[in-house]
């Protein structure tokens, strides 16, 4: 079987994968932004995942992509799905409901890739090199320049920084665990397994923590399609492939560029400014990602 990677157009689509993962990736606060008012942070959750899962369950029959074989294998990807879907974007989601600016959220979701390389070192037997710590403390800094202007603990949202915190445990323990488990598993039945599981998850909880009302408008609708479609199918397929292809800590650098492509969003949309210390930001957390990625 010819590899379509090594054709010209299949090498240009590979080394676009990183910059595509990214944009999509970064389009998420933006459509909580848009969704967020018109229903509860795990209401809105559940019926995305919901749907995906269907979708993707639907996709997955017809295409007769193979399912896991054993039980054991189903329960890995599972608990991955429920980690990187579940705790990950429970928390920022609820984070933000919480009042929690997004740029304090990002930042602390933004640690994700030291404490990636850290895992992955002890996990996965990865060896990050004296230059890759460099890139991501570089990277670290960037993003903090970026969203150093909405850094403020002073309204009392404990509870919300909380939630971001374990988002950043959720997503890193989720990388980690995705690499070393499952890194075998089809994208189209695997996805449909992970976010069935985290839509059970949320049918419980929300039920329990929330009135579930949804105000059905334009906005959510197009907030909903948009993150179902683009983010949970296109964004995370691509992630889990690049998990696939490379080393765990580098593809978790990519999260630095997050923060900064975010705010590029919100000033095209919202016209938030930047300024001089956003712009330095970006430069740092670029040549960050740089330094994490380059050739071995």
């Amino acid at each position: 079987m010819v590899d379509a990677t090594r054709s010209p157009a299949g090498a240009a689509w590979v080394a676009a994968m990183p910059g595509v993962f990214v944009v999509l990736w970064s389009t998420g606060f933006i459509g909580a932004k848009y969704g967020l008012p018109y229903a509860e942070p795990l209401t809105f959750l559940l019926t995305r995942m919901t749907l995906v899962a269907a979708v993707l369950a639907v996709v997955a029959v017809v295409m007769g992509a193979p399912w896991p074989r054993r039980p054991r294998e189903a329960g890995h990807i599972a608990l991955a799905g429920l980690l990187v879907h579940g705790v990950y974007l429970g928390g920022v989601f609820c984070a933000i409901a919480r009042g929690v600016p997004a740029g304090v959220t990002a930042v602390i979701v933004g640690l994700q890739p030291l404490l990636t390389a850290a895992l992955a070192g002890w996990l996965l037997g990865e060896r990050v090199s004296p230059r890759q710590w460099g890139g991501l403390l570089l990277g670290l800094g960037g993003v903090v320049l970026v969203v150093g202007d909405k850094l403020s603990l002073d309204h009392g949202h404990l509870t919300g920084i909380g939630l971001a915190l374990a988002a950043l445990v959720g997503i890193t323990l989720g990388t980690v665990y995705q690499k070393r488990h499952c890194t075998g598993m089809d994208l189209r039945t695997g996805a449909a397994i992970q976010y069935g599981a985290t839509a059970m998850a949320f049918a419980v909880l929300a039920p329990l923590t929330e009135t579930m009302r949804i105000s059905w408008s334009g906005e959510f609708v197009f907030a909903l399609l948009w993150l179902s479609f683009v983010l949970s199918v296109g964004a995370i397929f691509l992630l889990f492939a690049l998990i696939r292809r490379g080393a765990a800590s580098r593809v978790a650098s990519l999260f630095y560029l997050v923060p900064p492509v975010t705010a590029l969003i919100a000033w095209a949309l919202f016209d938030e400014q930047l300024g001089p210390l956003a712009l330095t930001g970006m430069g740092l957390a670029v040549a960050g990602v740089a330094l994490v990625n380059r050739g071995r």
